[in-house]
């Protein structure tokens, strides 16, 4: 169900905030954050992760996971994003990471305009990141698991710069792809690296 601004309605109960992180990338998986936050142990100055500066998402990470009643992060890593492509990928990141909370959520309003298969009802909220607490804590979450996840990989993969770019198709980027070659974390059914690879190969 997708609700516009002025229907928008916040059920009760243990209501979990649904986001992700990742899909424009030309490396690295899709990261999905689920969070059911304390009414009683409020977090203050959560807005969508993208709004935020690197270190206060570092920060508001901290404190979600002290605060918050649940937290969670799923995944979806290159290999199932090539076989299913980023849009199923990304549902599956968010239904991973709603059925590992616990407690288990009643309720999970999901950001943008499509809900996963969970087992719970479920309401889609397209700019859901900037109007609701609980989705822009699972923003923050996703954010900052997949952020670290691409600096450890810039540790395995020097000279691609991934720790700058976090895997966007930035042009430092596409210049270490064209002199450096394909990595086993690019997603290969992306336009930029399948040229790349189609031309090497060719």
């Amino acid at each position: 169900m997708k609700q516009d601004e002025s229907e928008l309605v916040i059920p009760t109960g243990r209501v979990a905030g649904v986001d992700e992180a990742g899909r424009g990338p030309l490396a690295g998986p899709v990261v999905a954050g689920a969070v059911i936050l304390d009414p009683d142990n409020p977090v203050s100055g959560l807005r969508d992760s993208k709004r935020l500066t690197a270190a206060r998402r570092e920060a508001l990470y901290d404190e979600i996971r002290d605060k918050a009643l649940a937290w969670a992060v799923g995944r979806a890593d290159v290999e199932e994003i090539d076989r299913i492509n980023i849009l199923q990928a990304s549902l599956l990141a968010m239904q991973r990471a709603v059925t590992a909370l616990q407690p288990a959520a009643e309720y999970a309003l999901i950001d943008g305009n499509r809900c996963p298969d969970l087992p719970c009802p479920a309401q889609a909220i397209v700019r859901g990141d900037n109007r609701v607490a609980a989705i822009s804590a699972a923003s923050i979450m996703a954010k900052v698991t997949r952020d670290r996840e691409m600096i450890e990989l810039d540790a395995h993969y020097p000279g691609y710069g991934l720790a700058q770019h976090k895997g966007y198709p930035s042009k430092a980027h596409m210049e270490a792809l064209q002199r450096l070659g394909v990595l086993p974390v690019h997603r290969r059914s992306y336009a930029p690296v399948r040229k790349i690879l189609e031309a090497q190969q060719g």
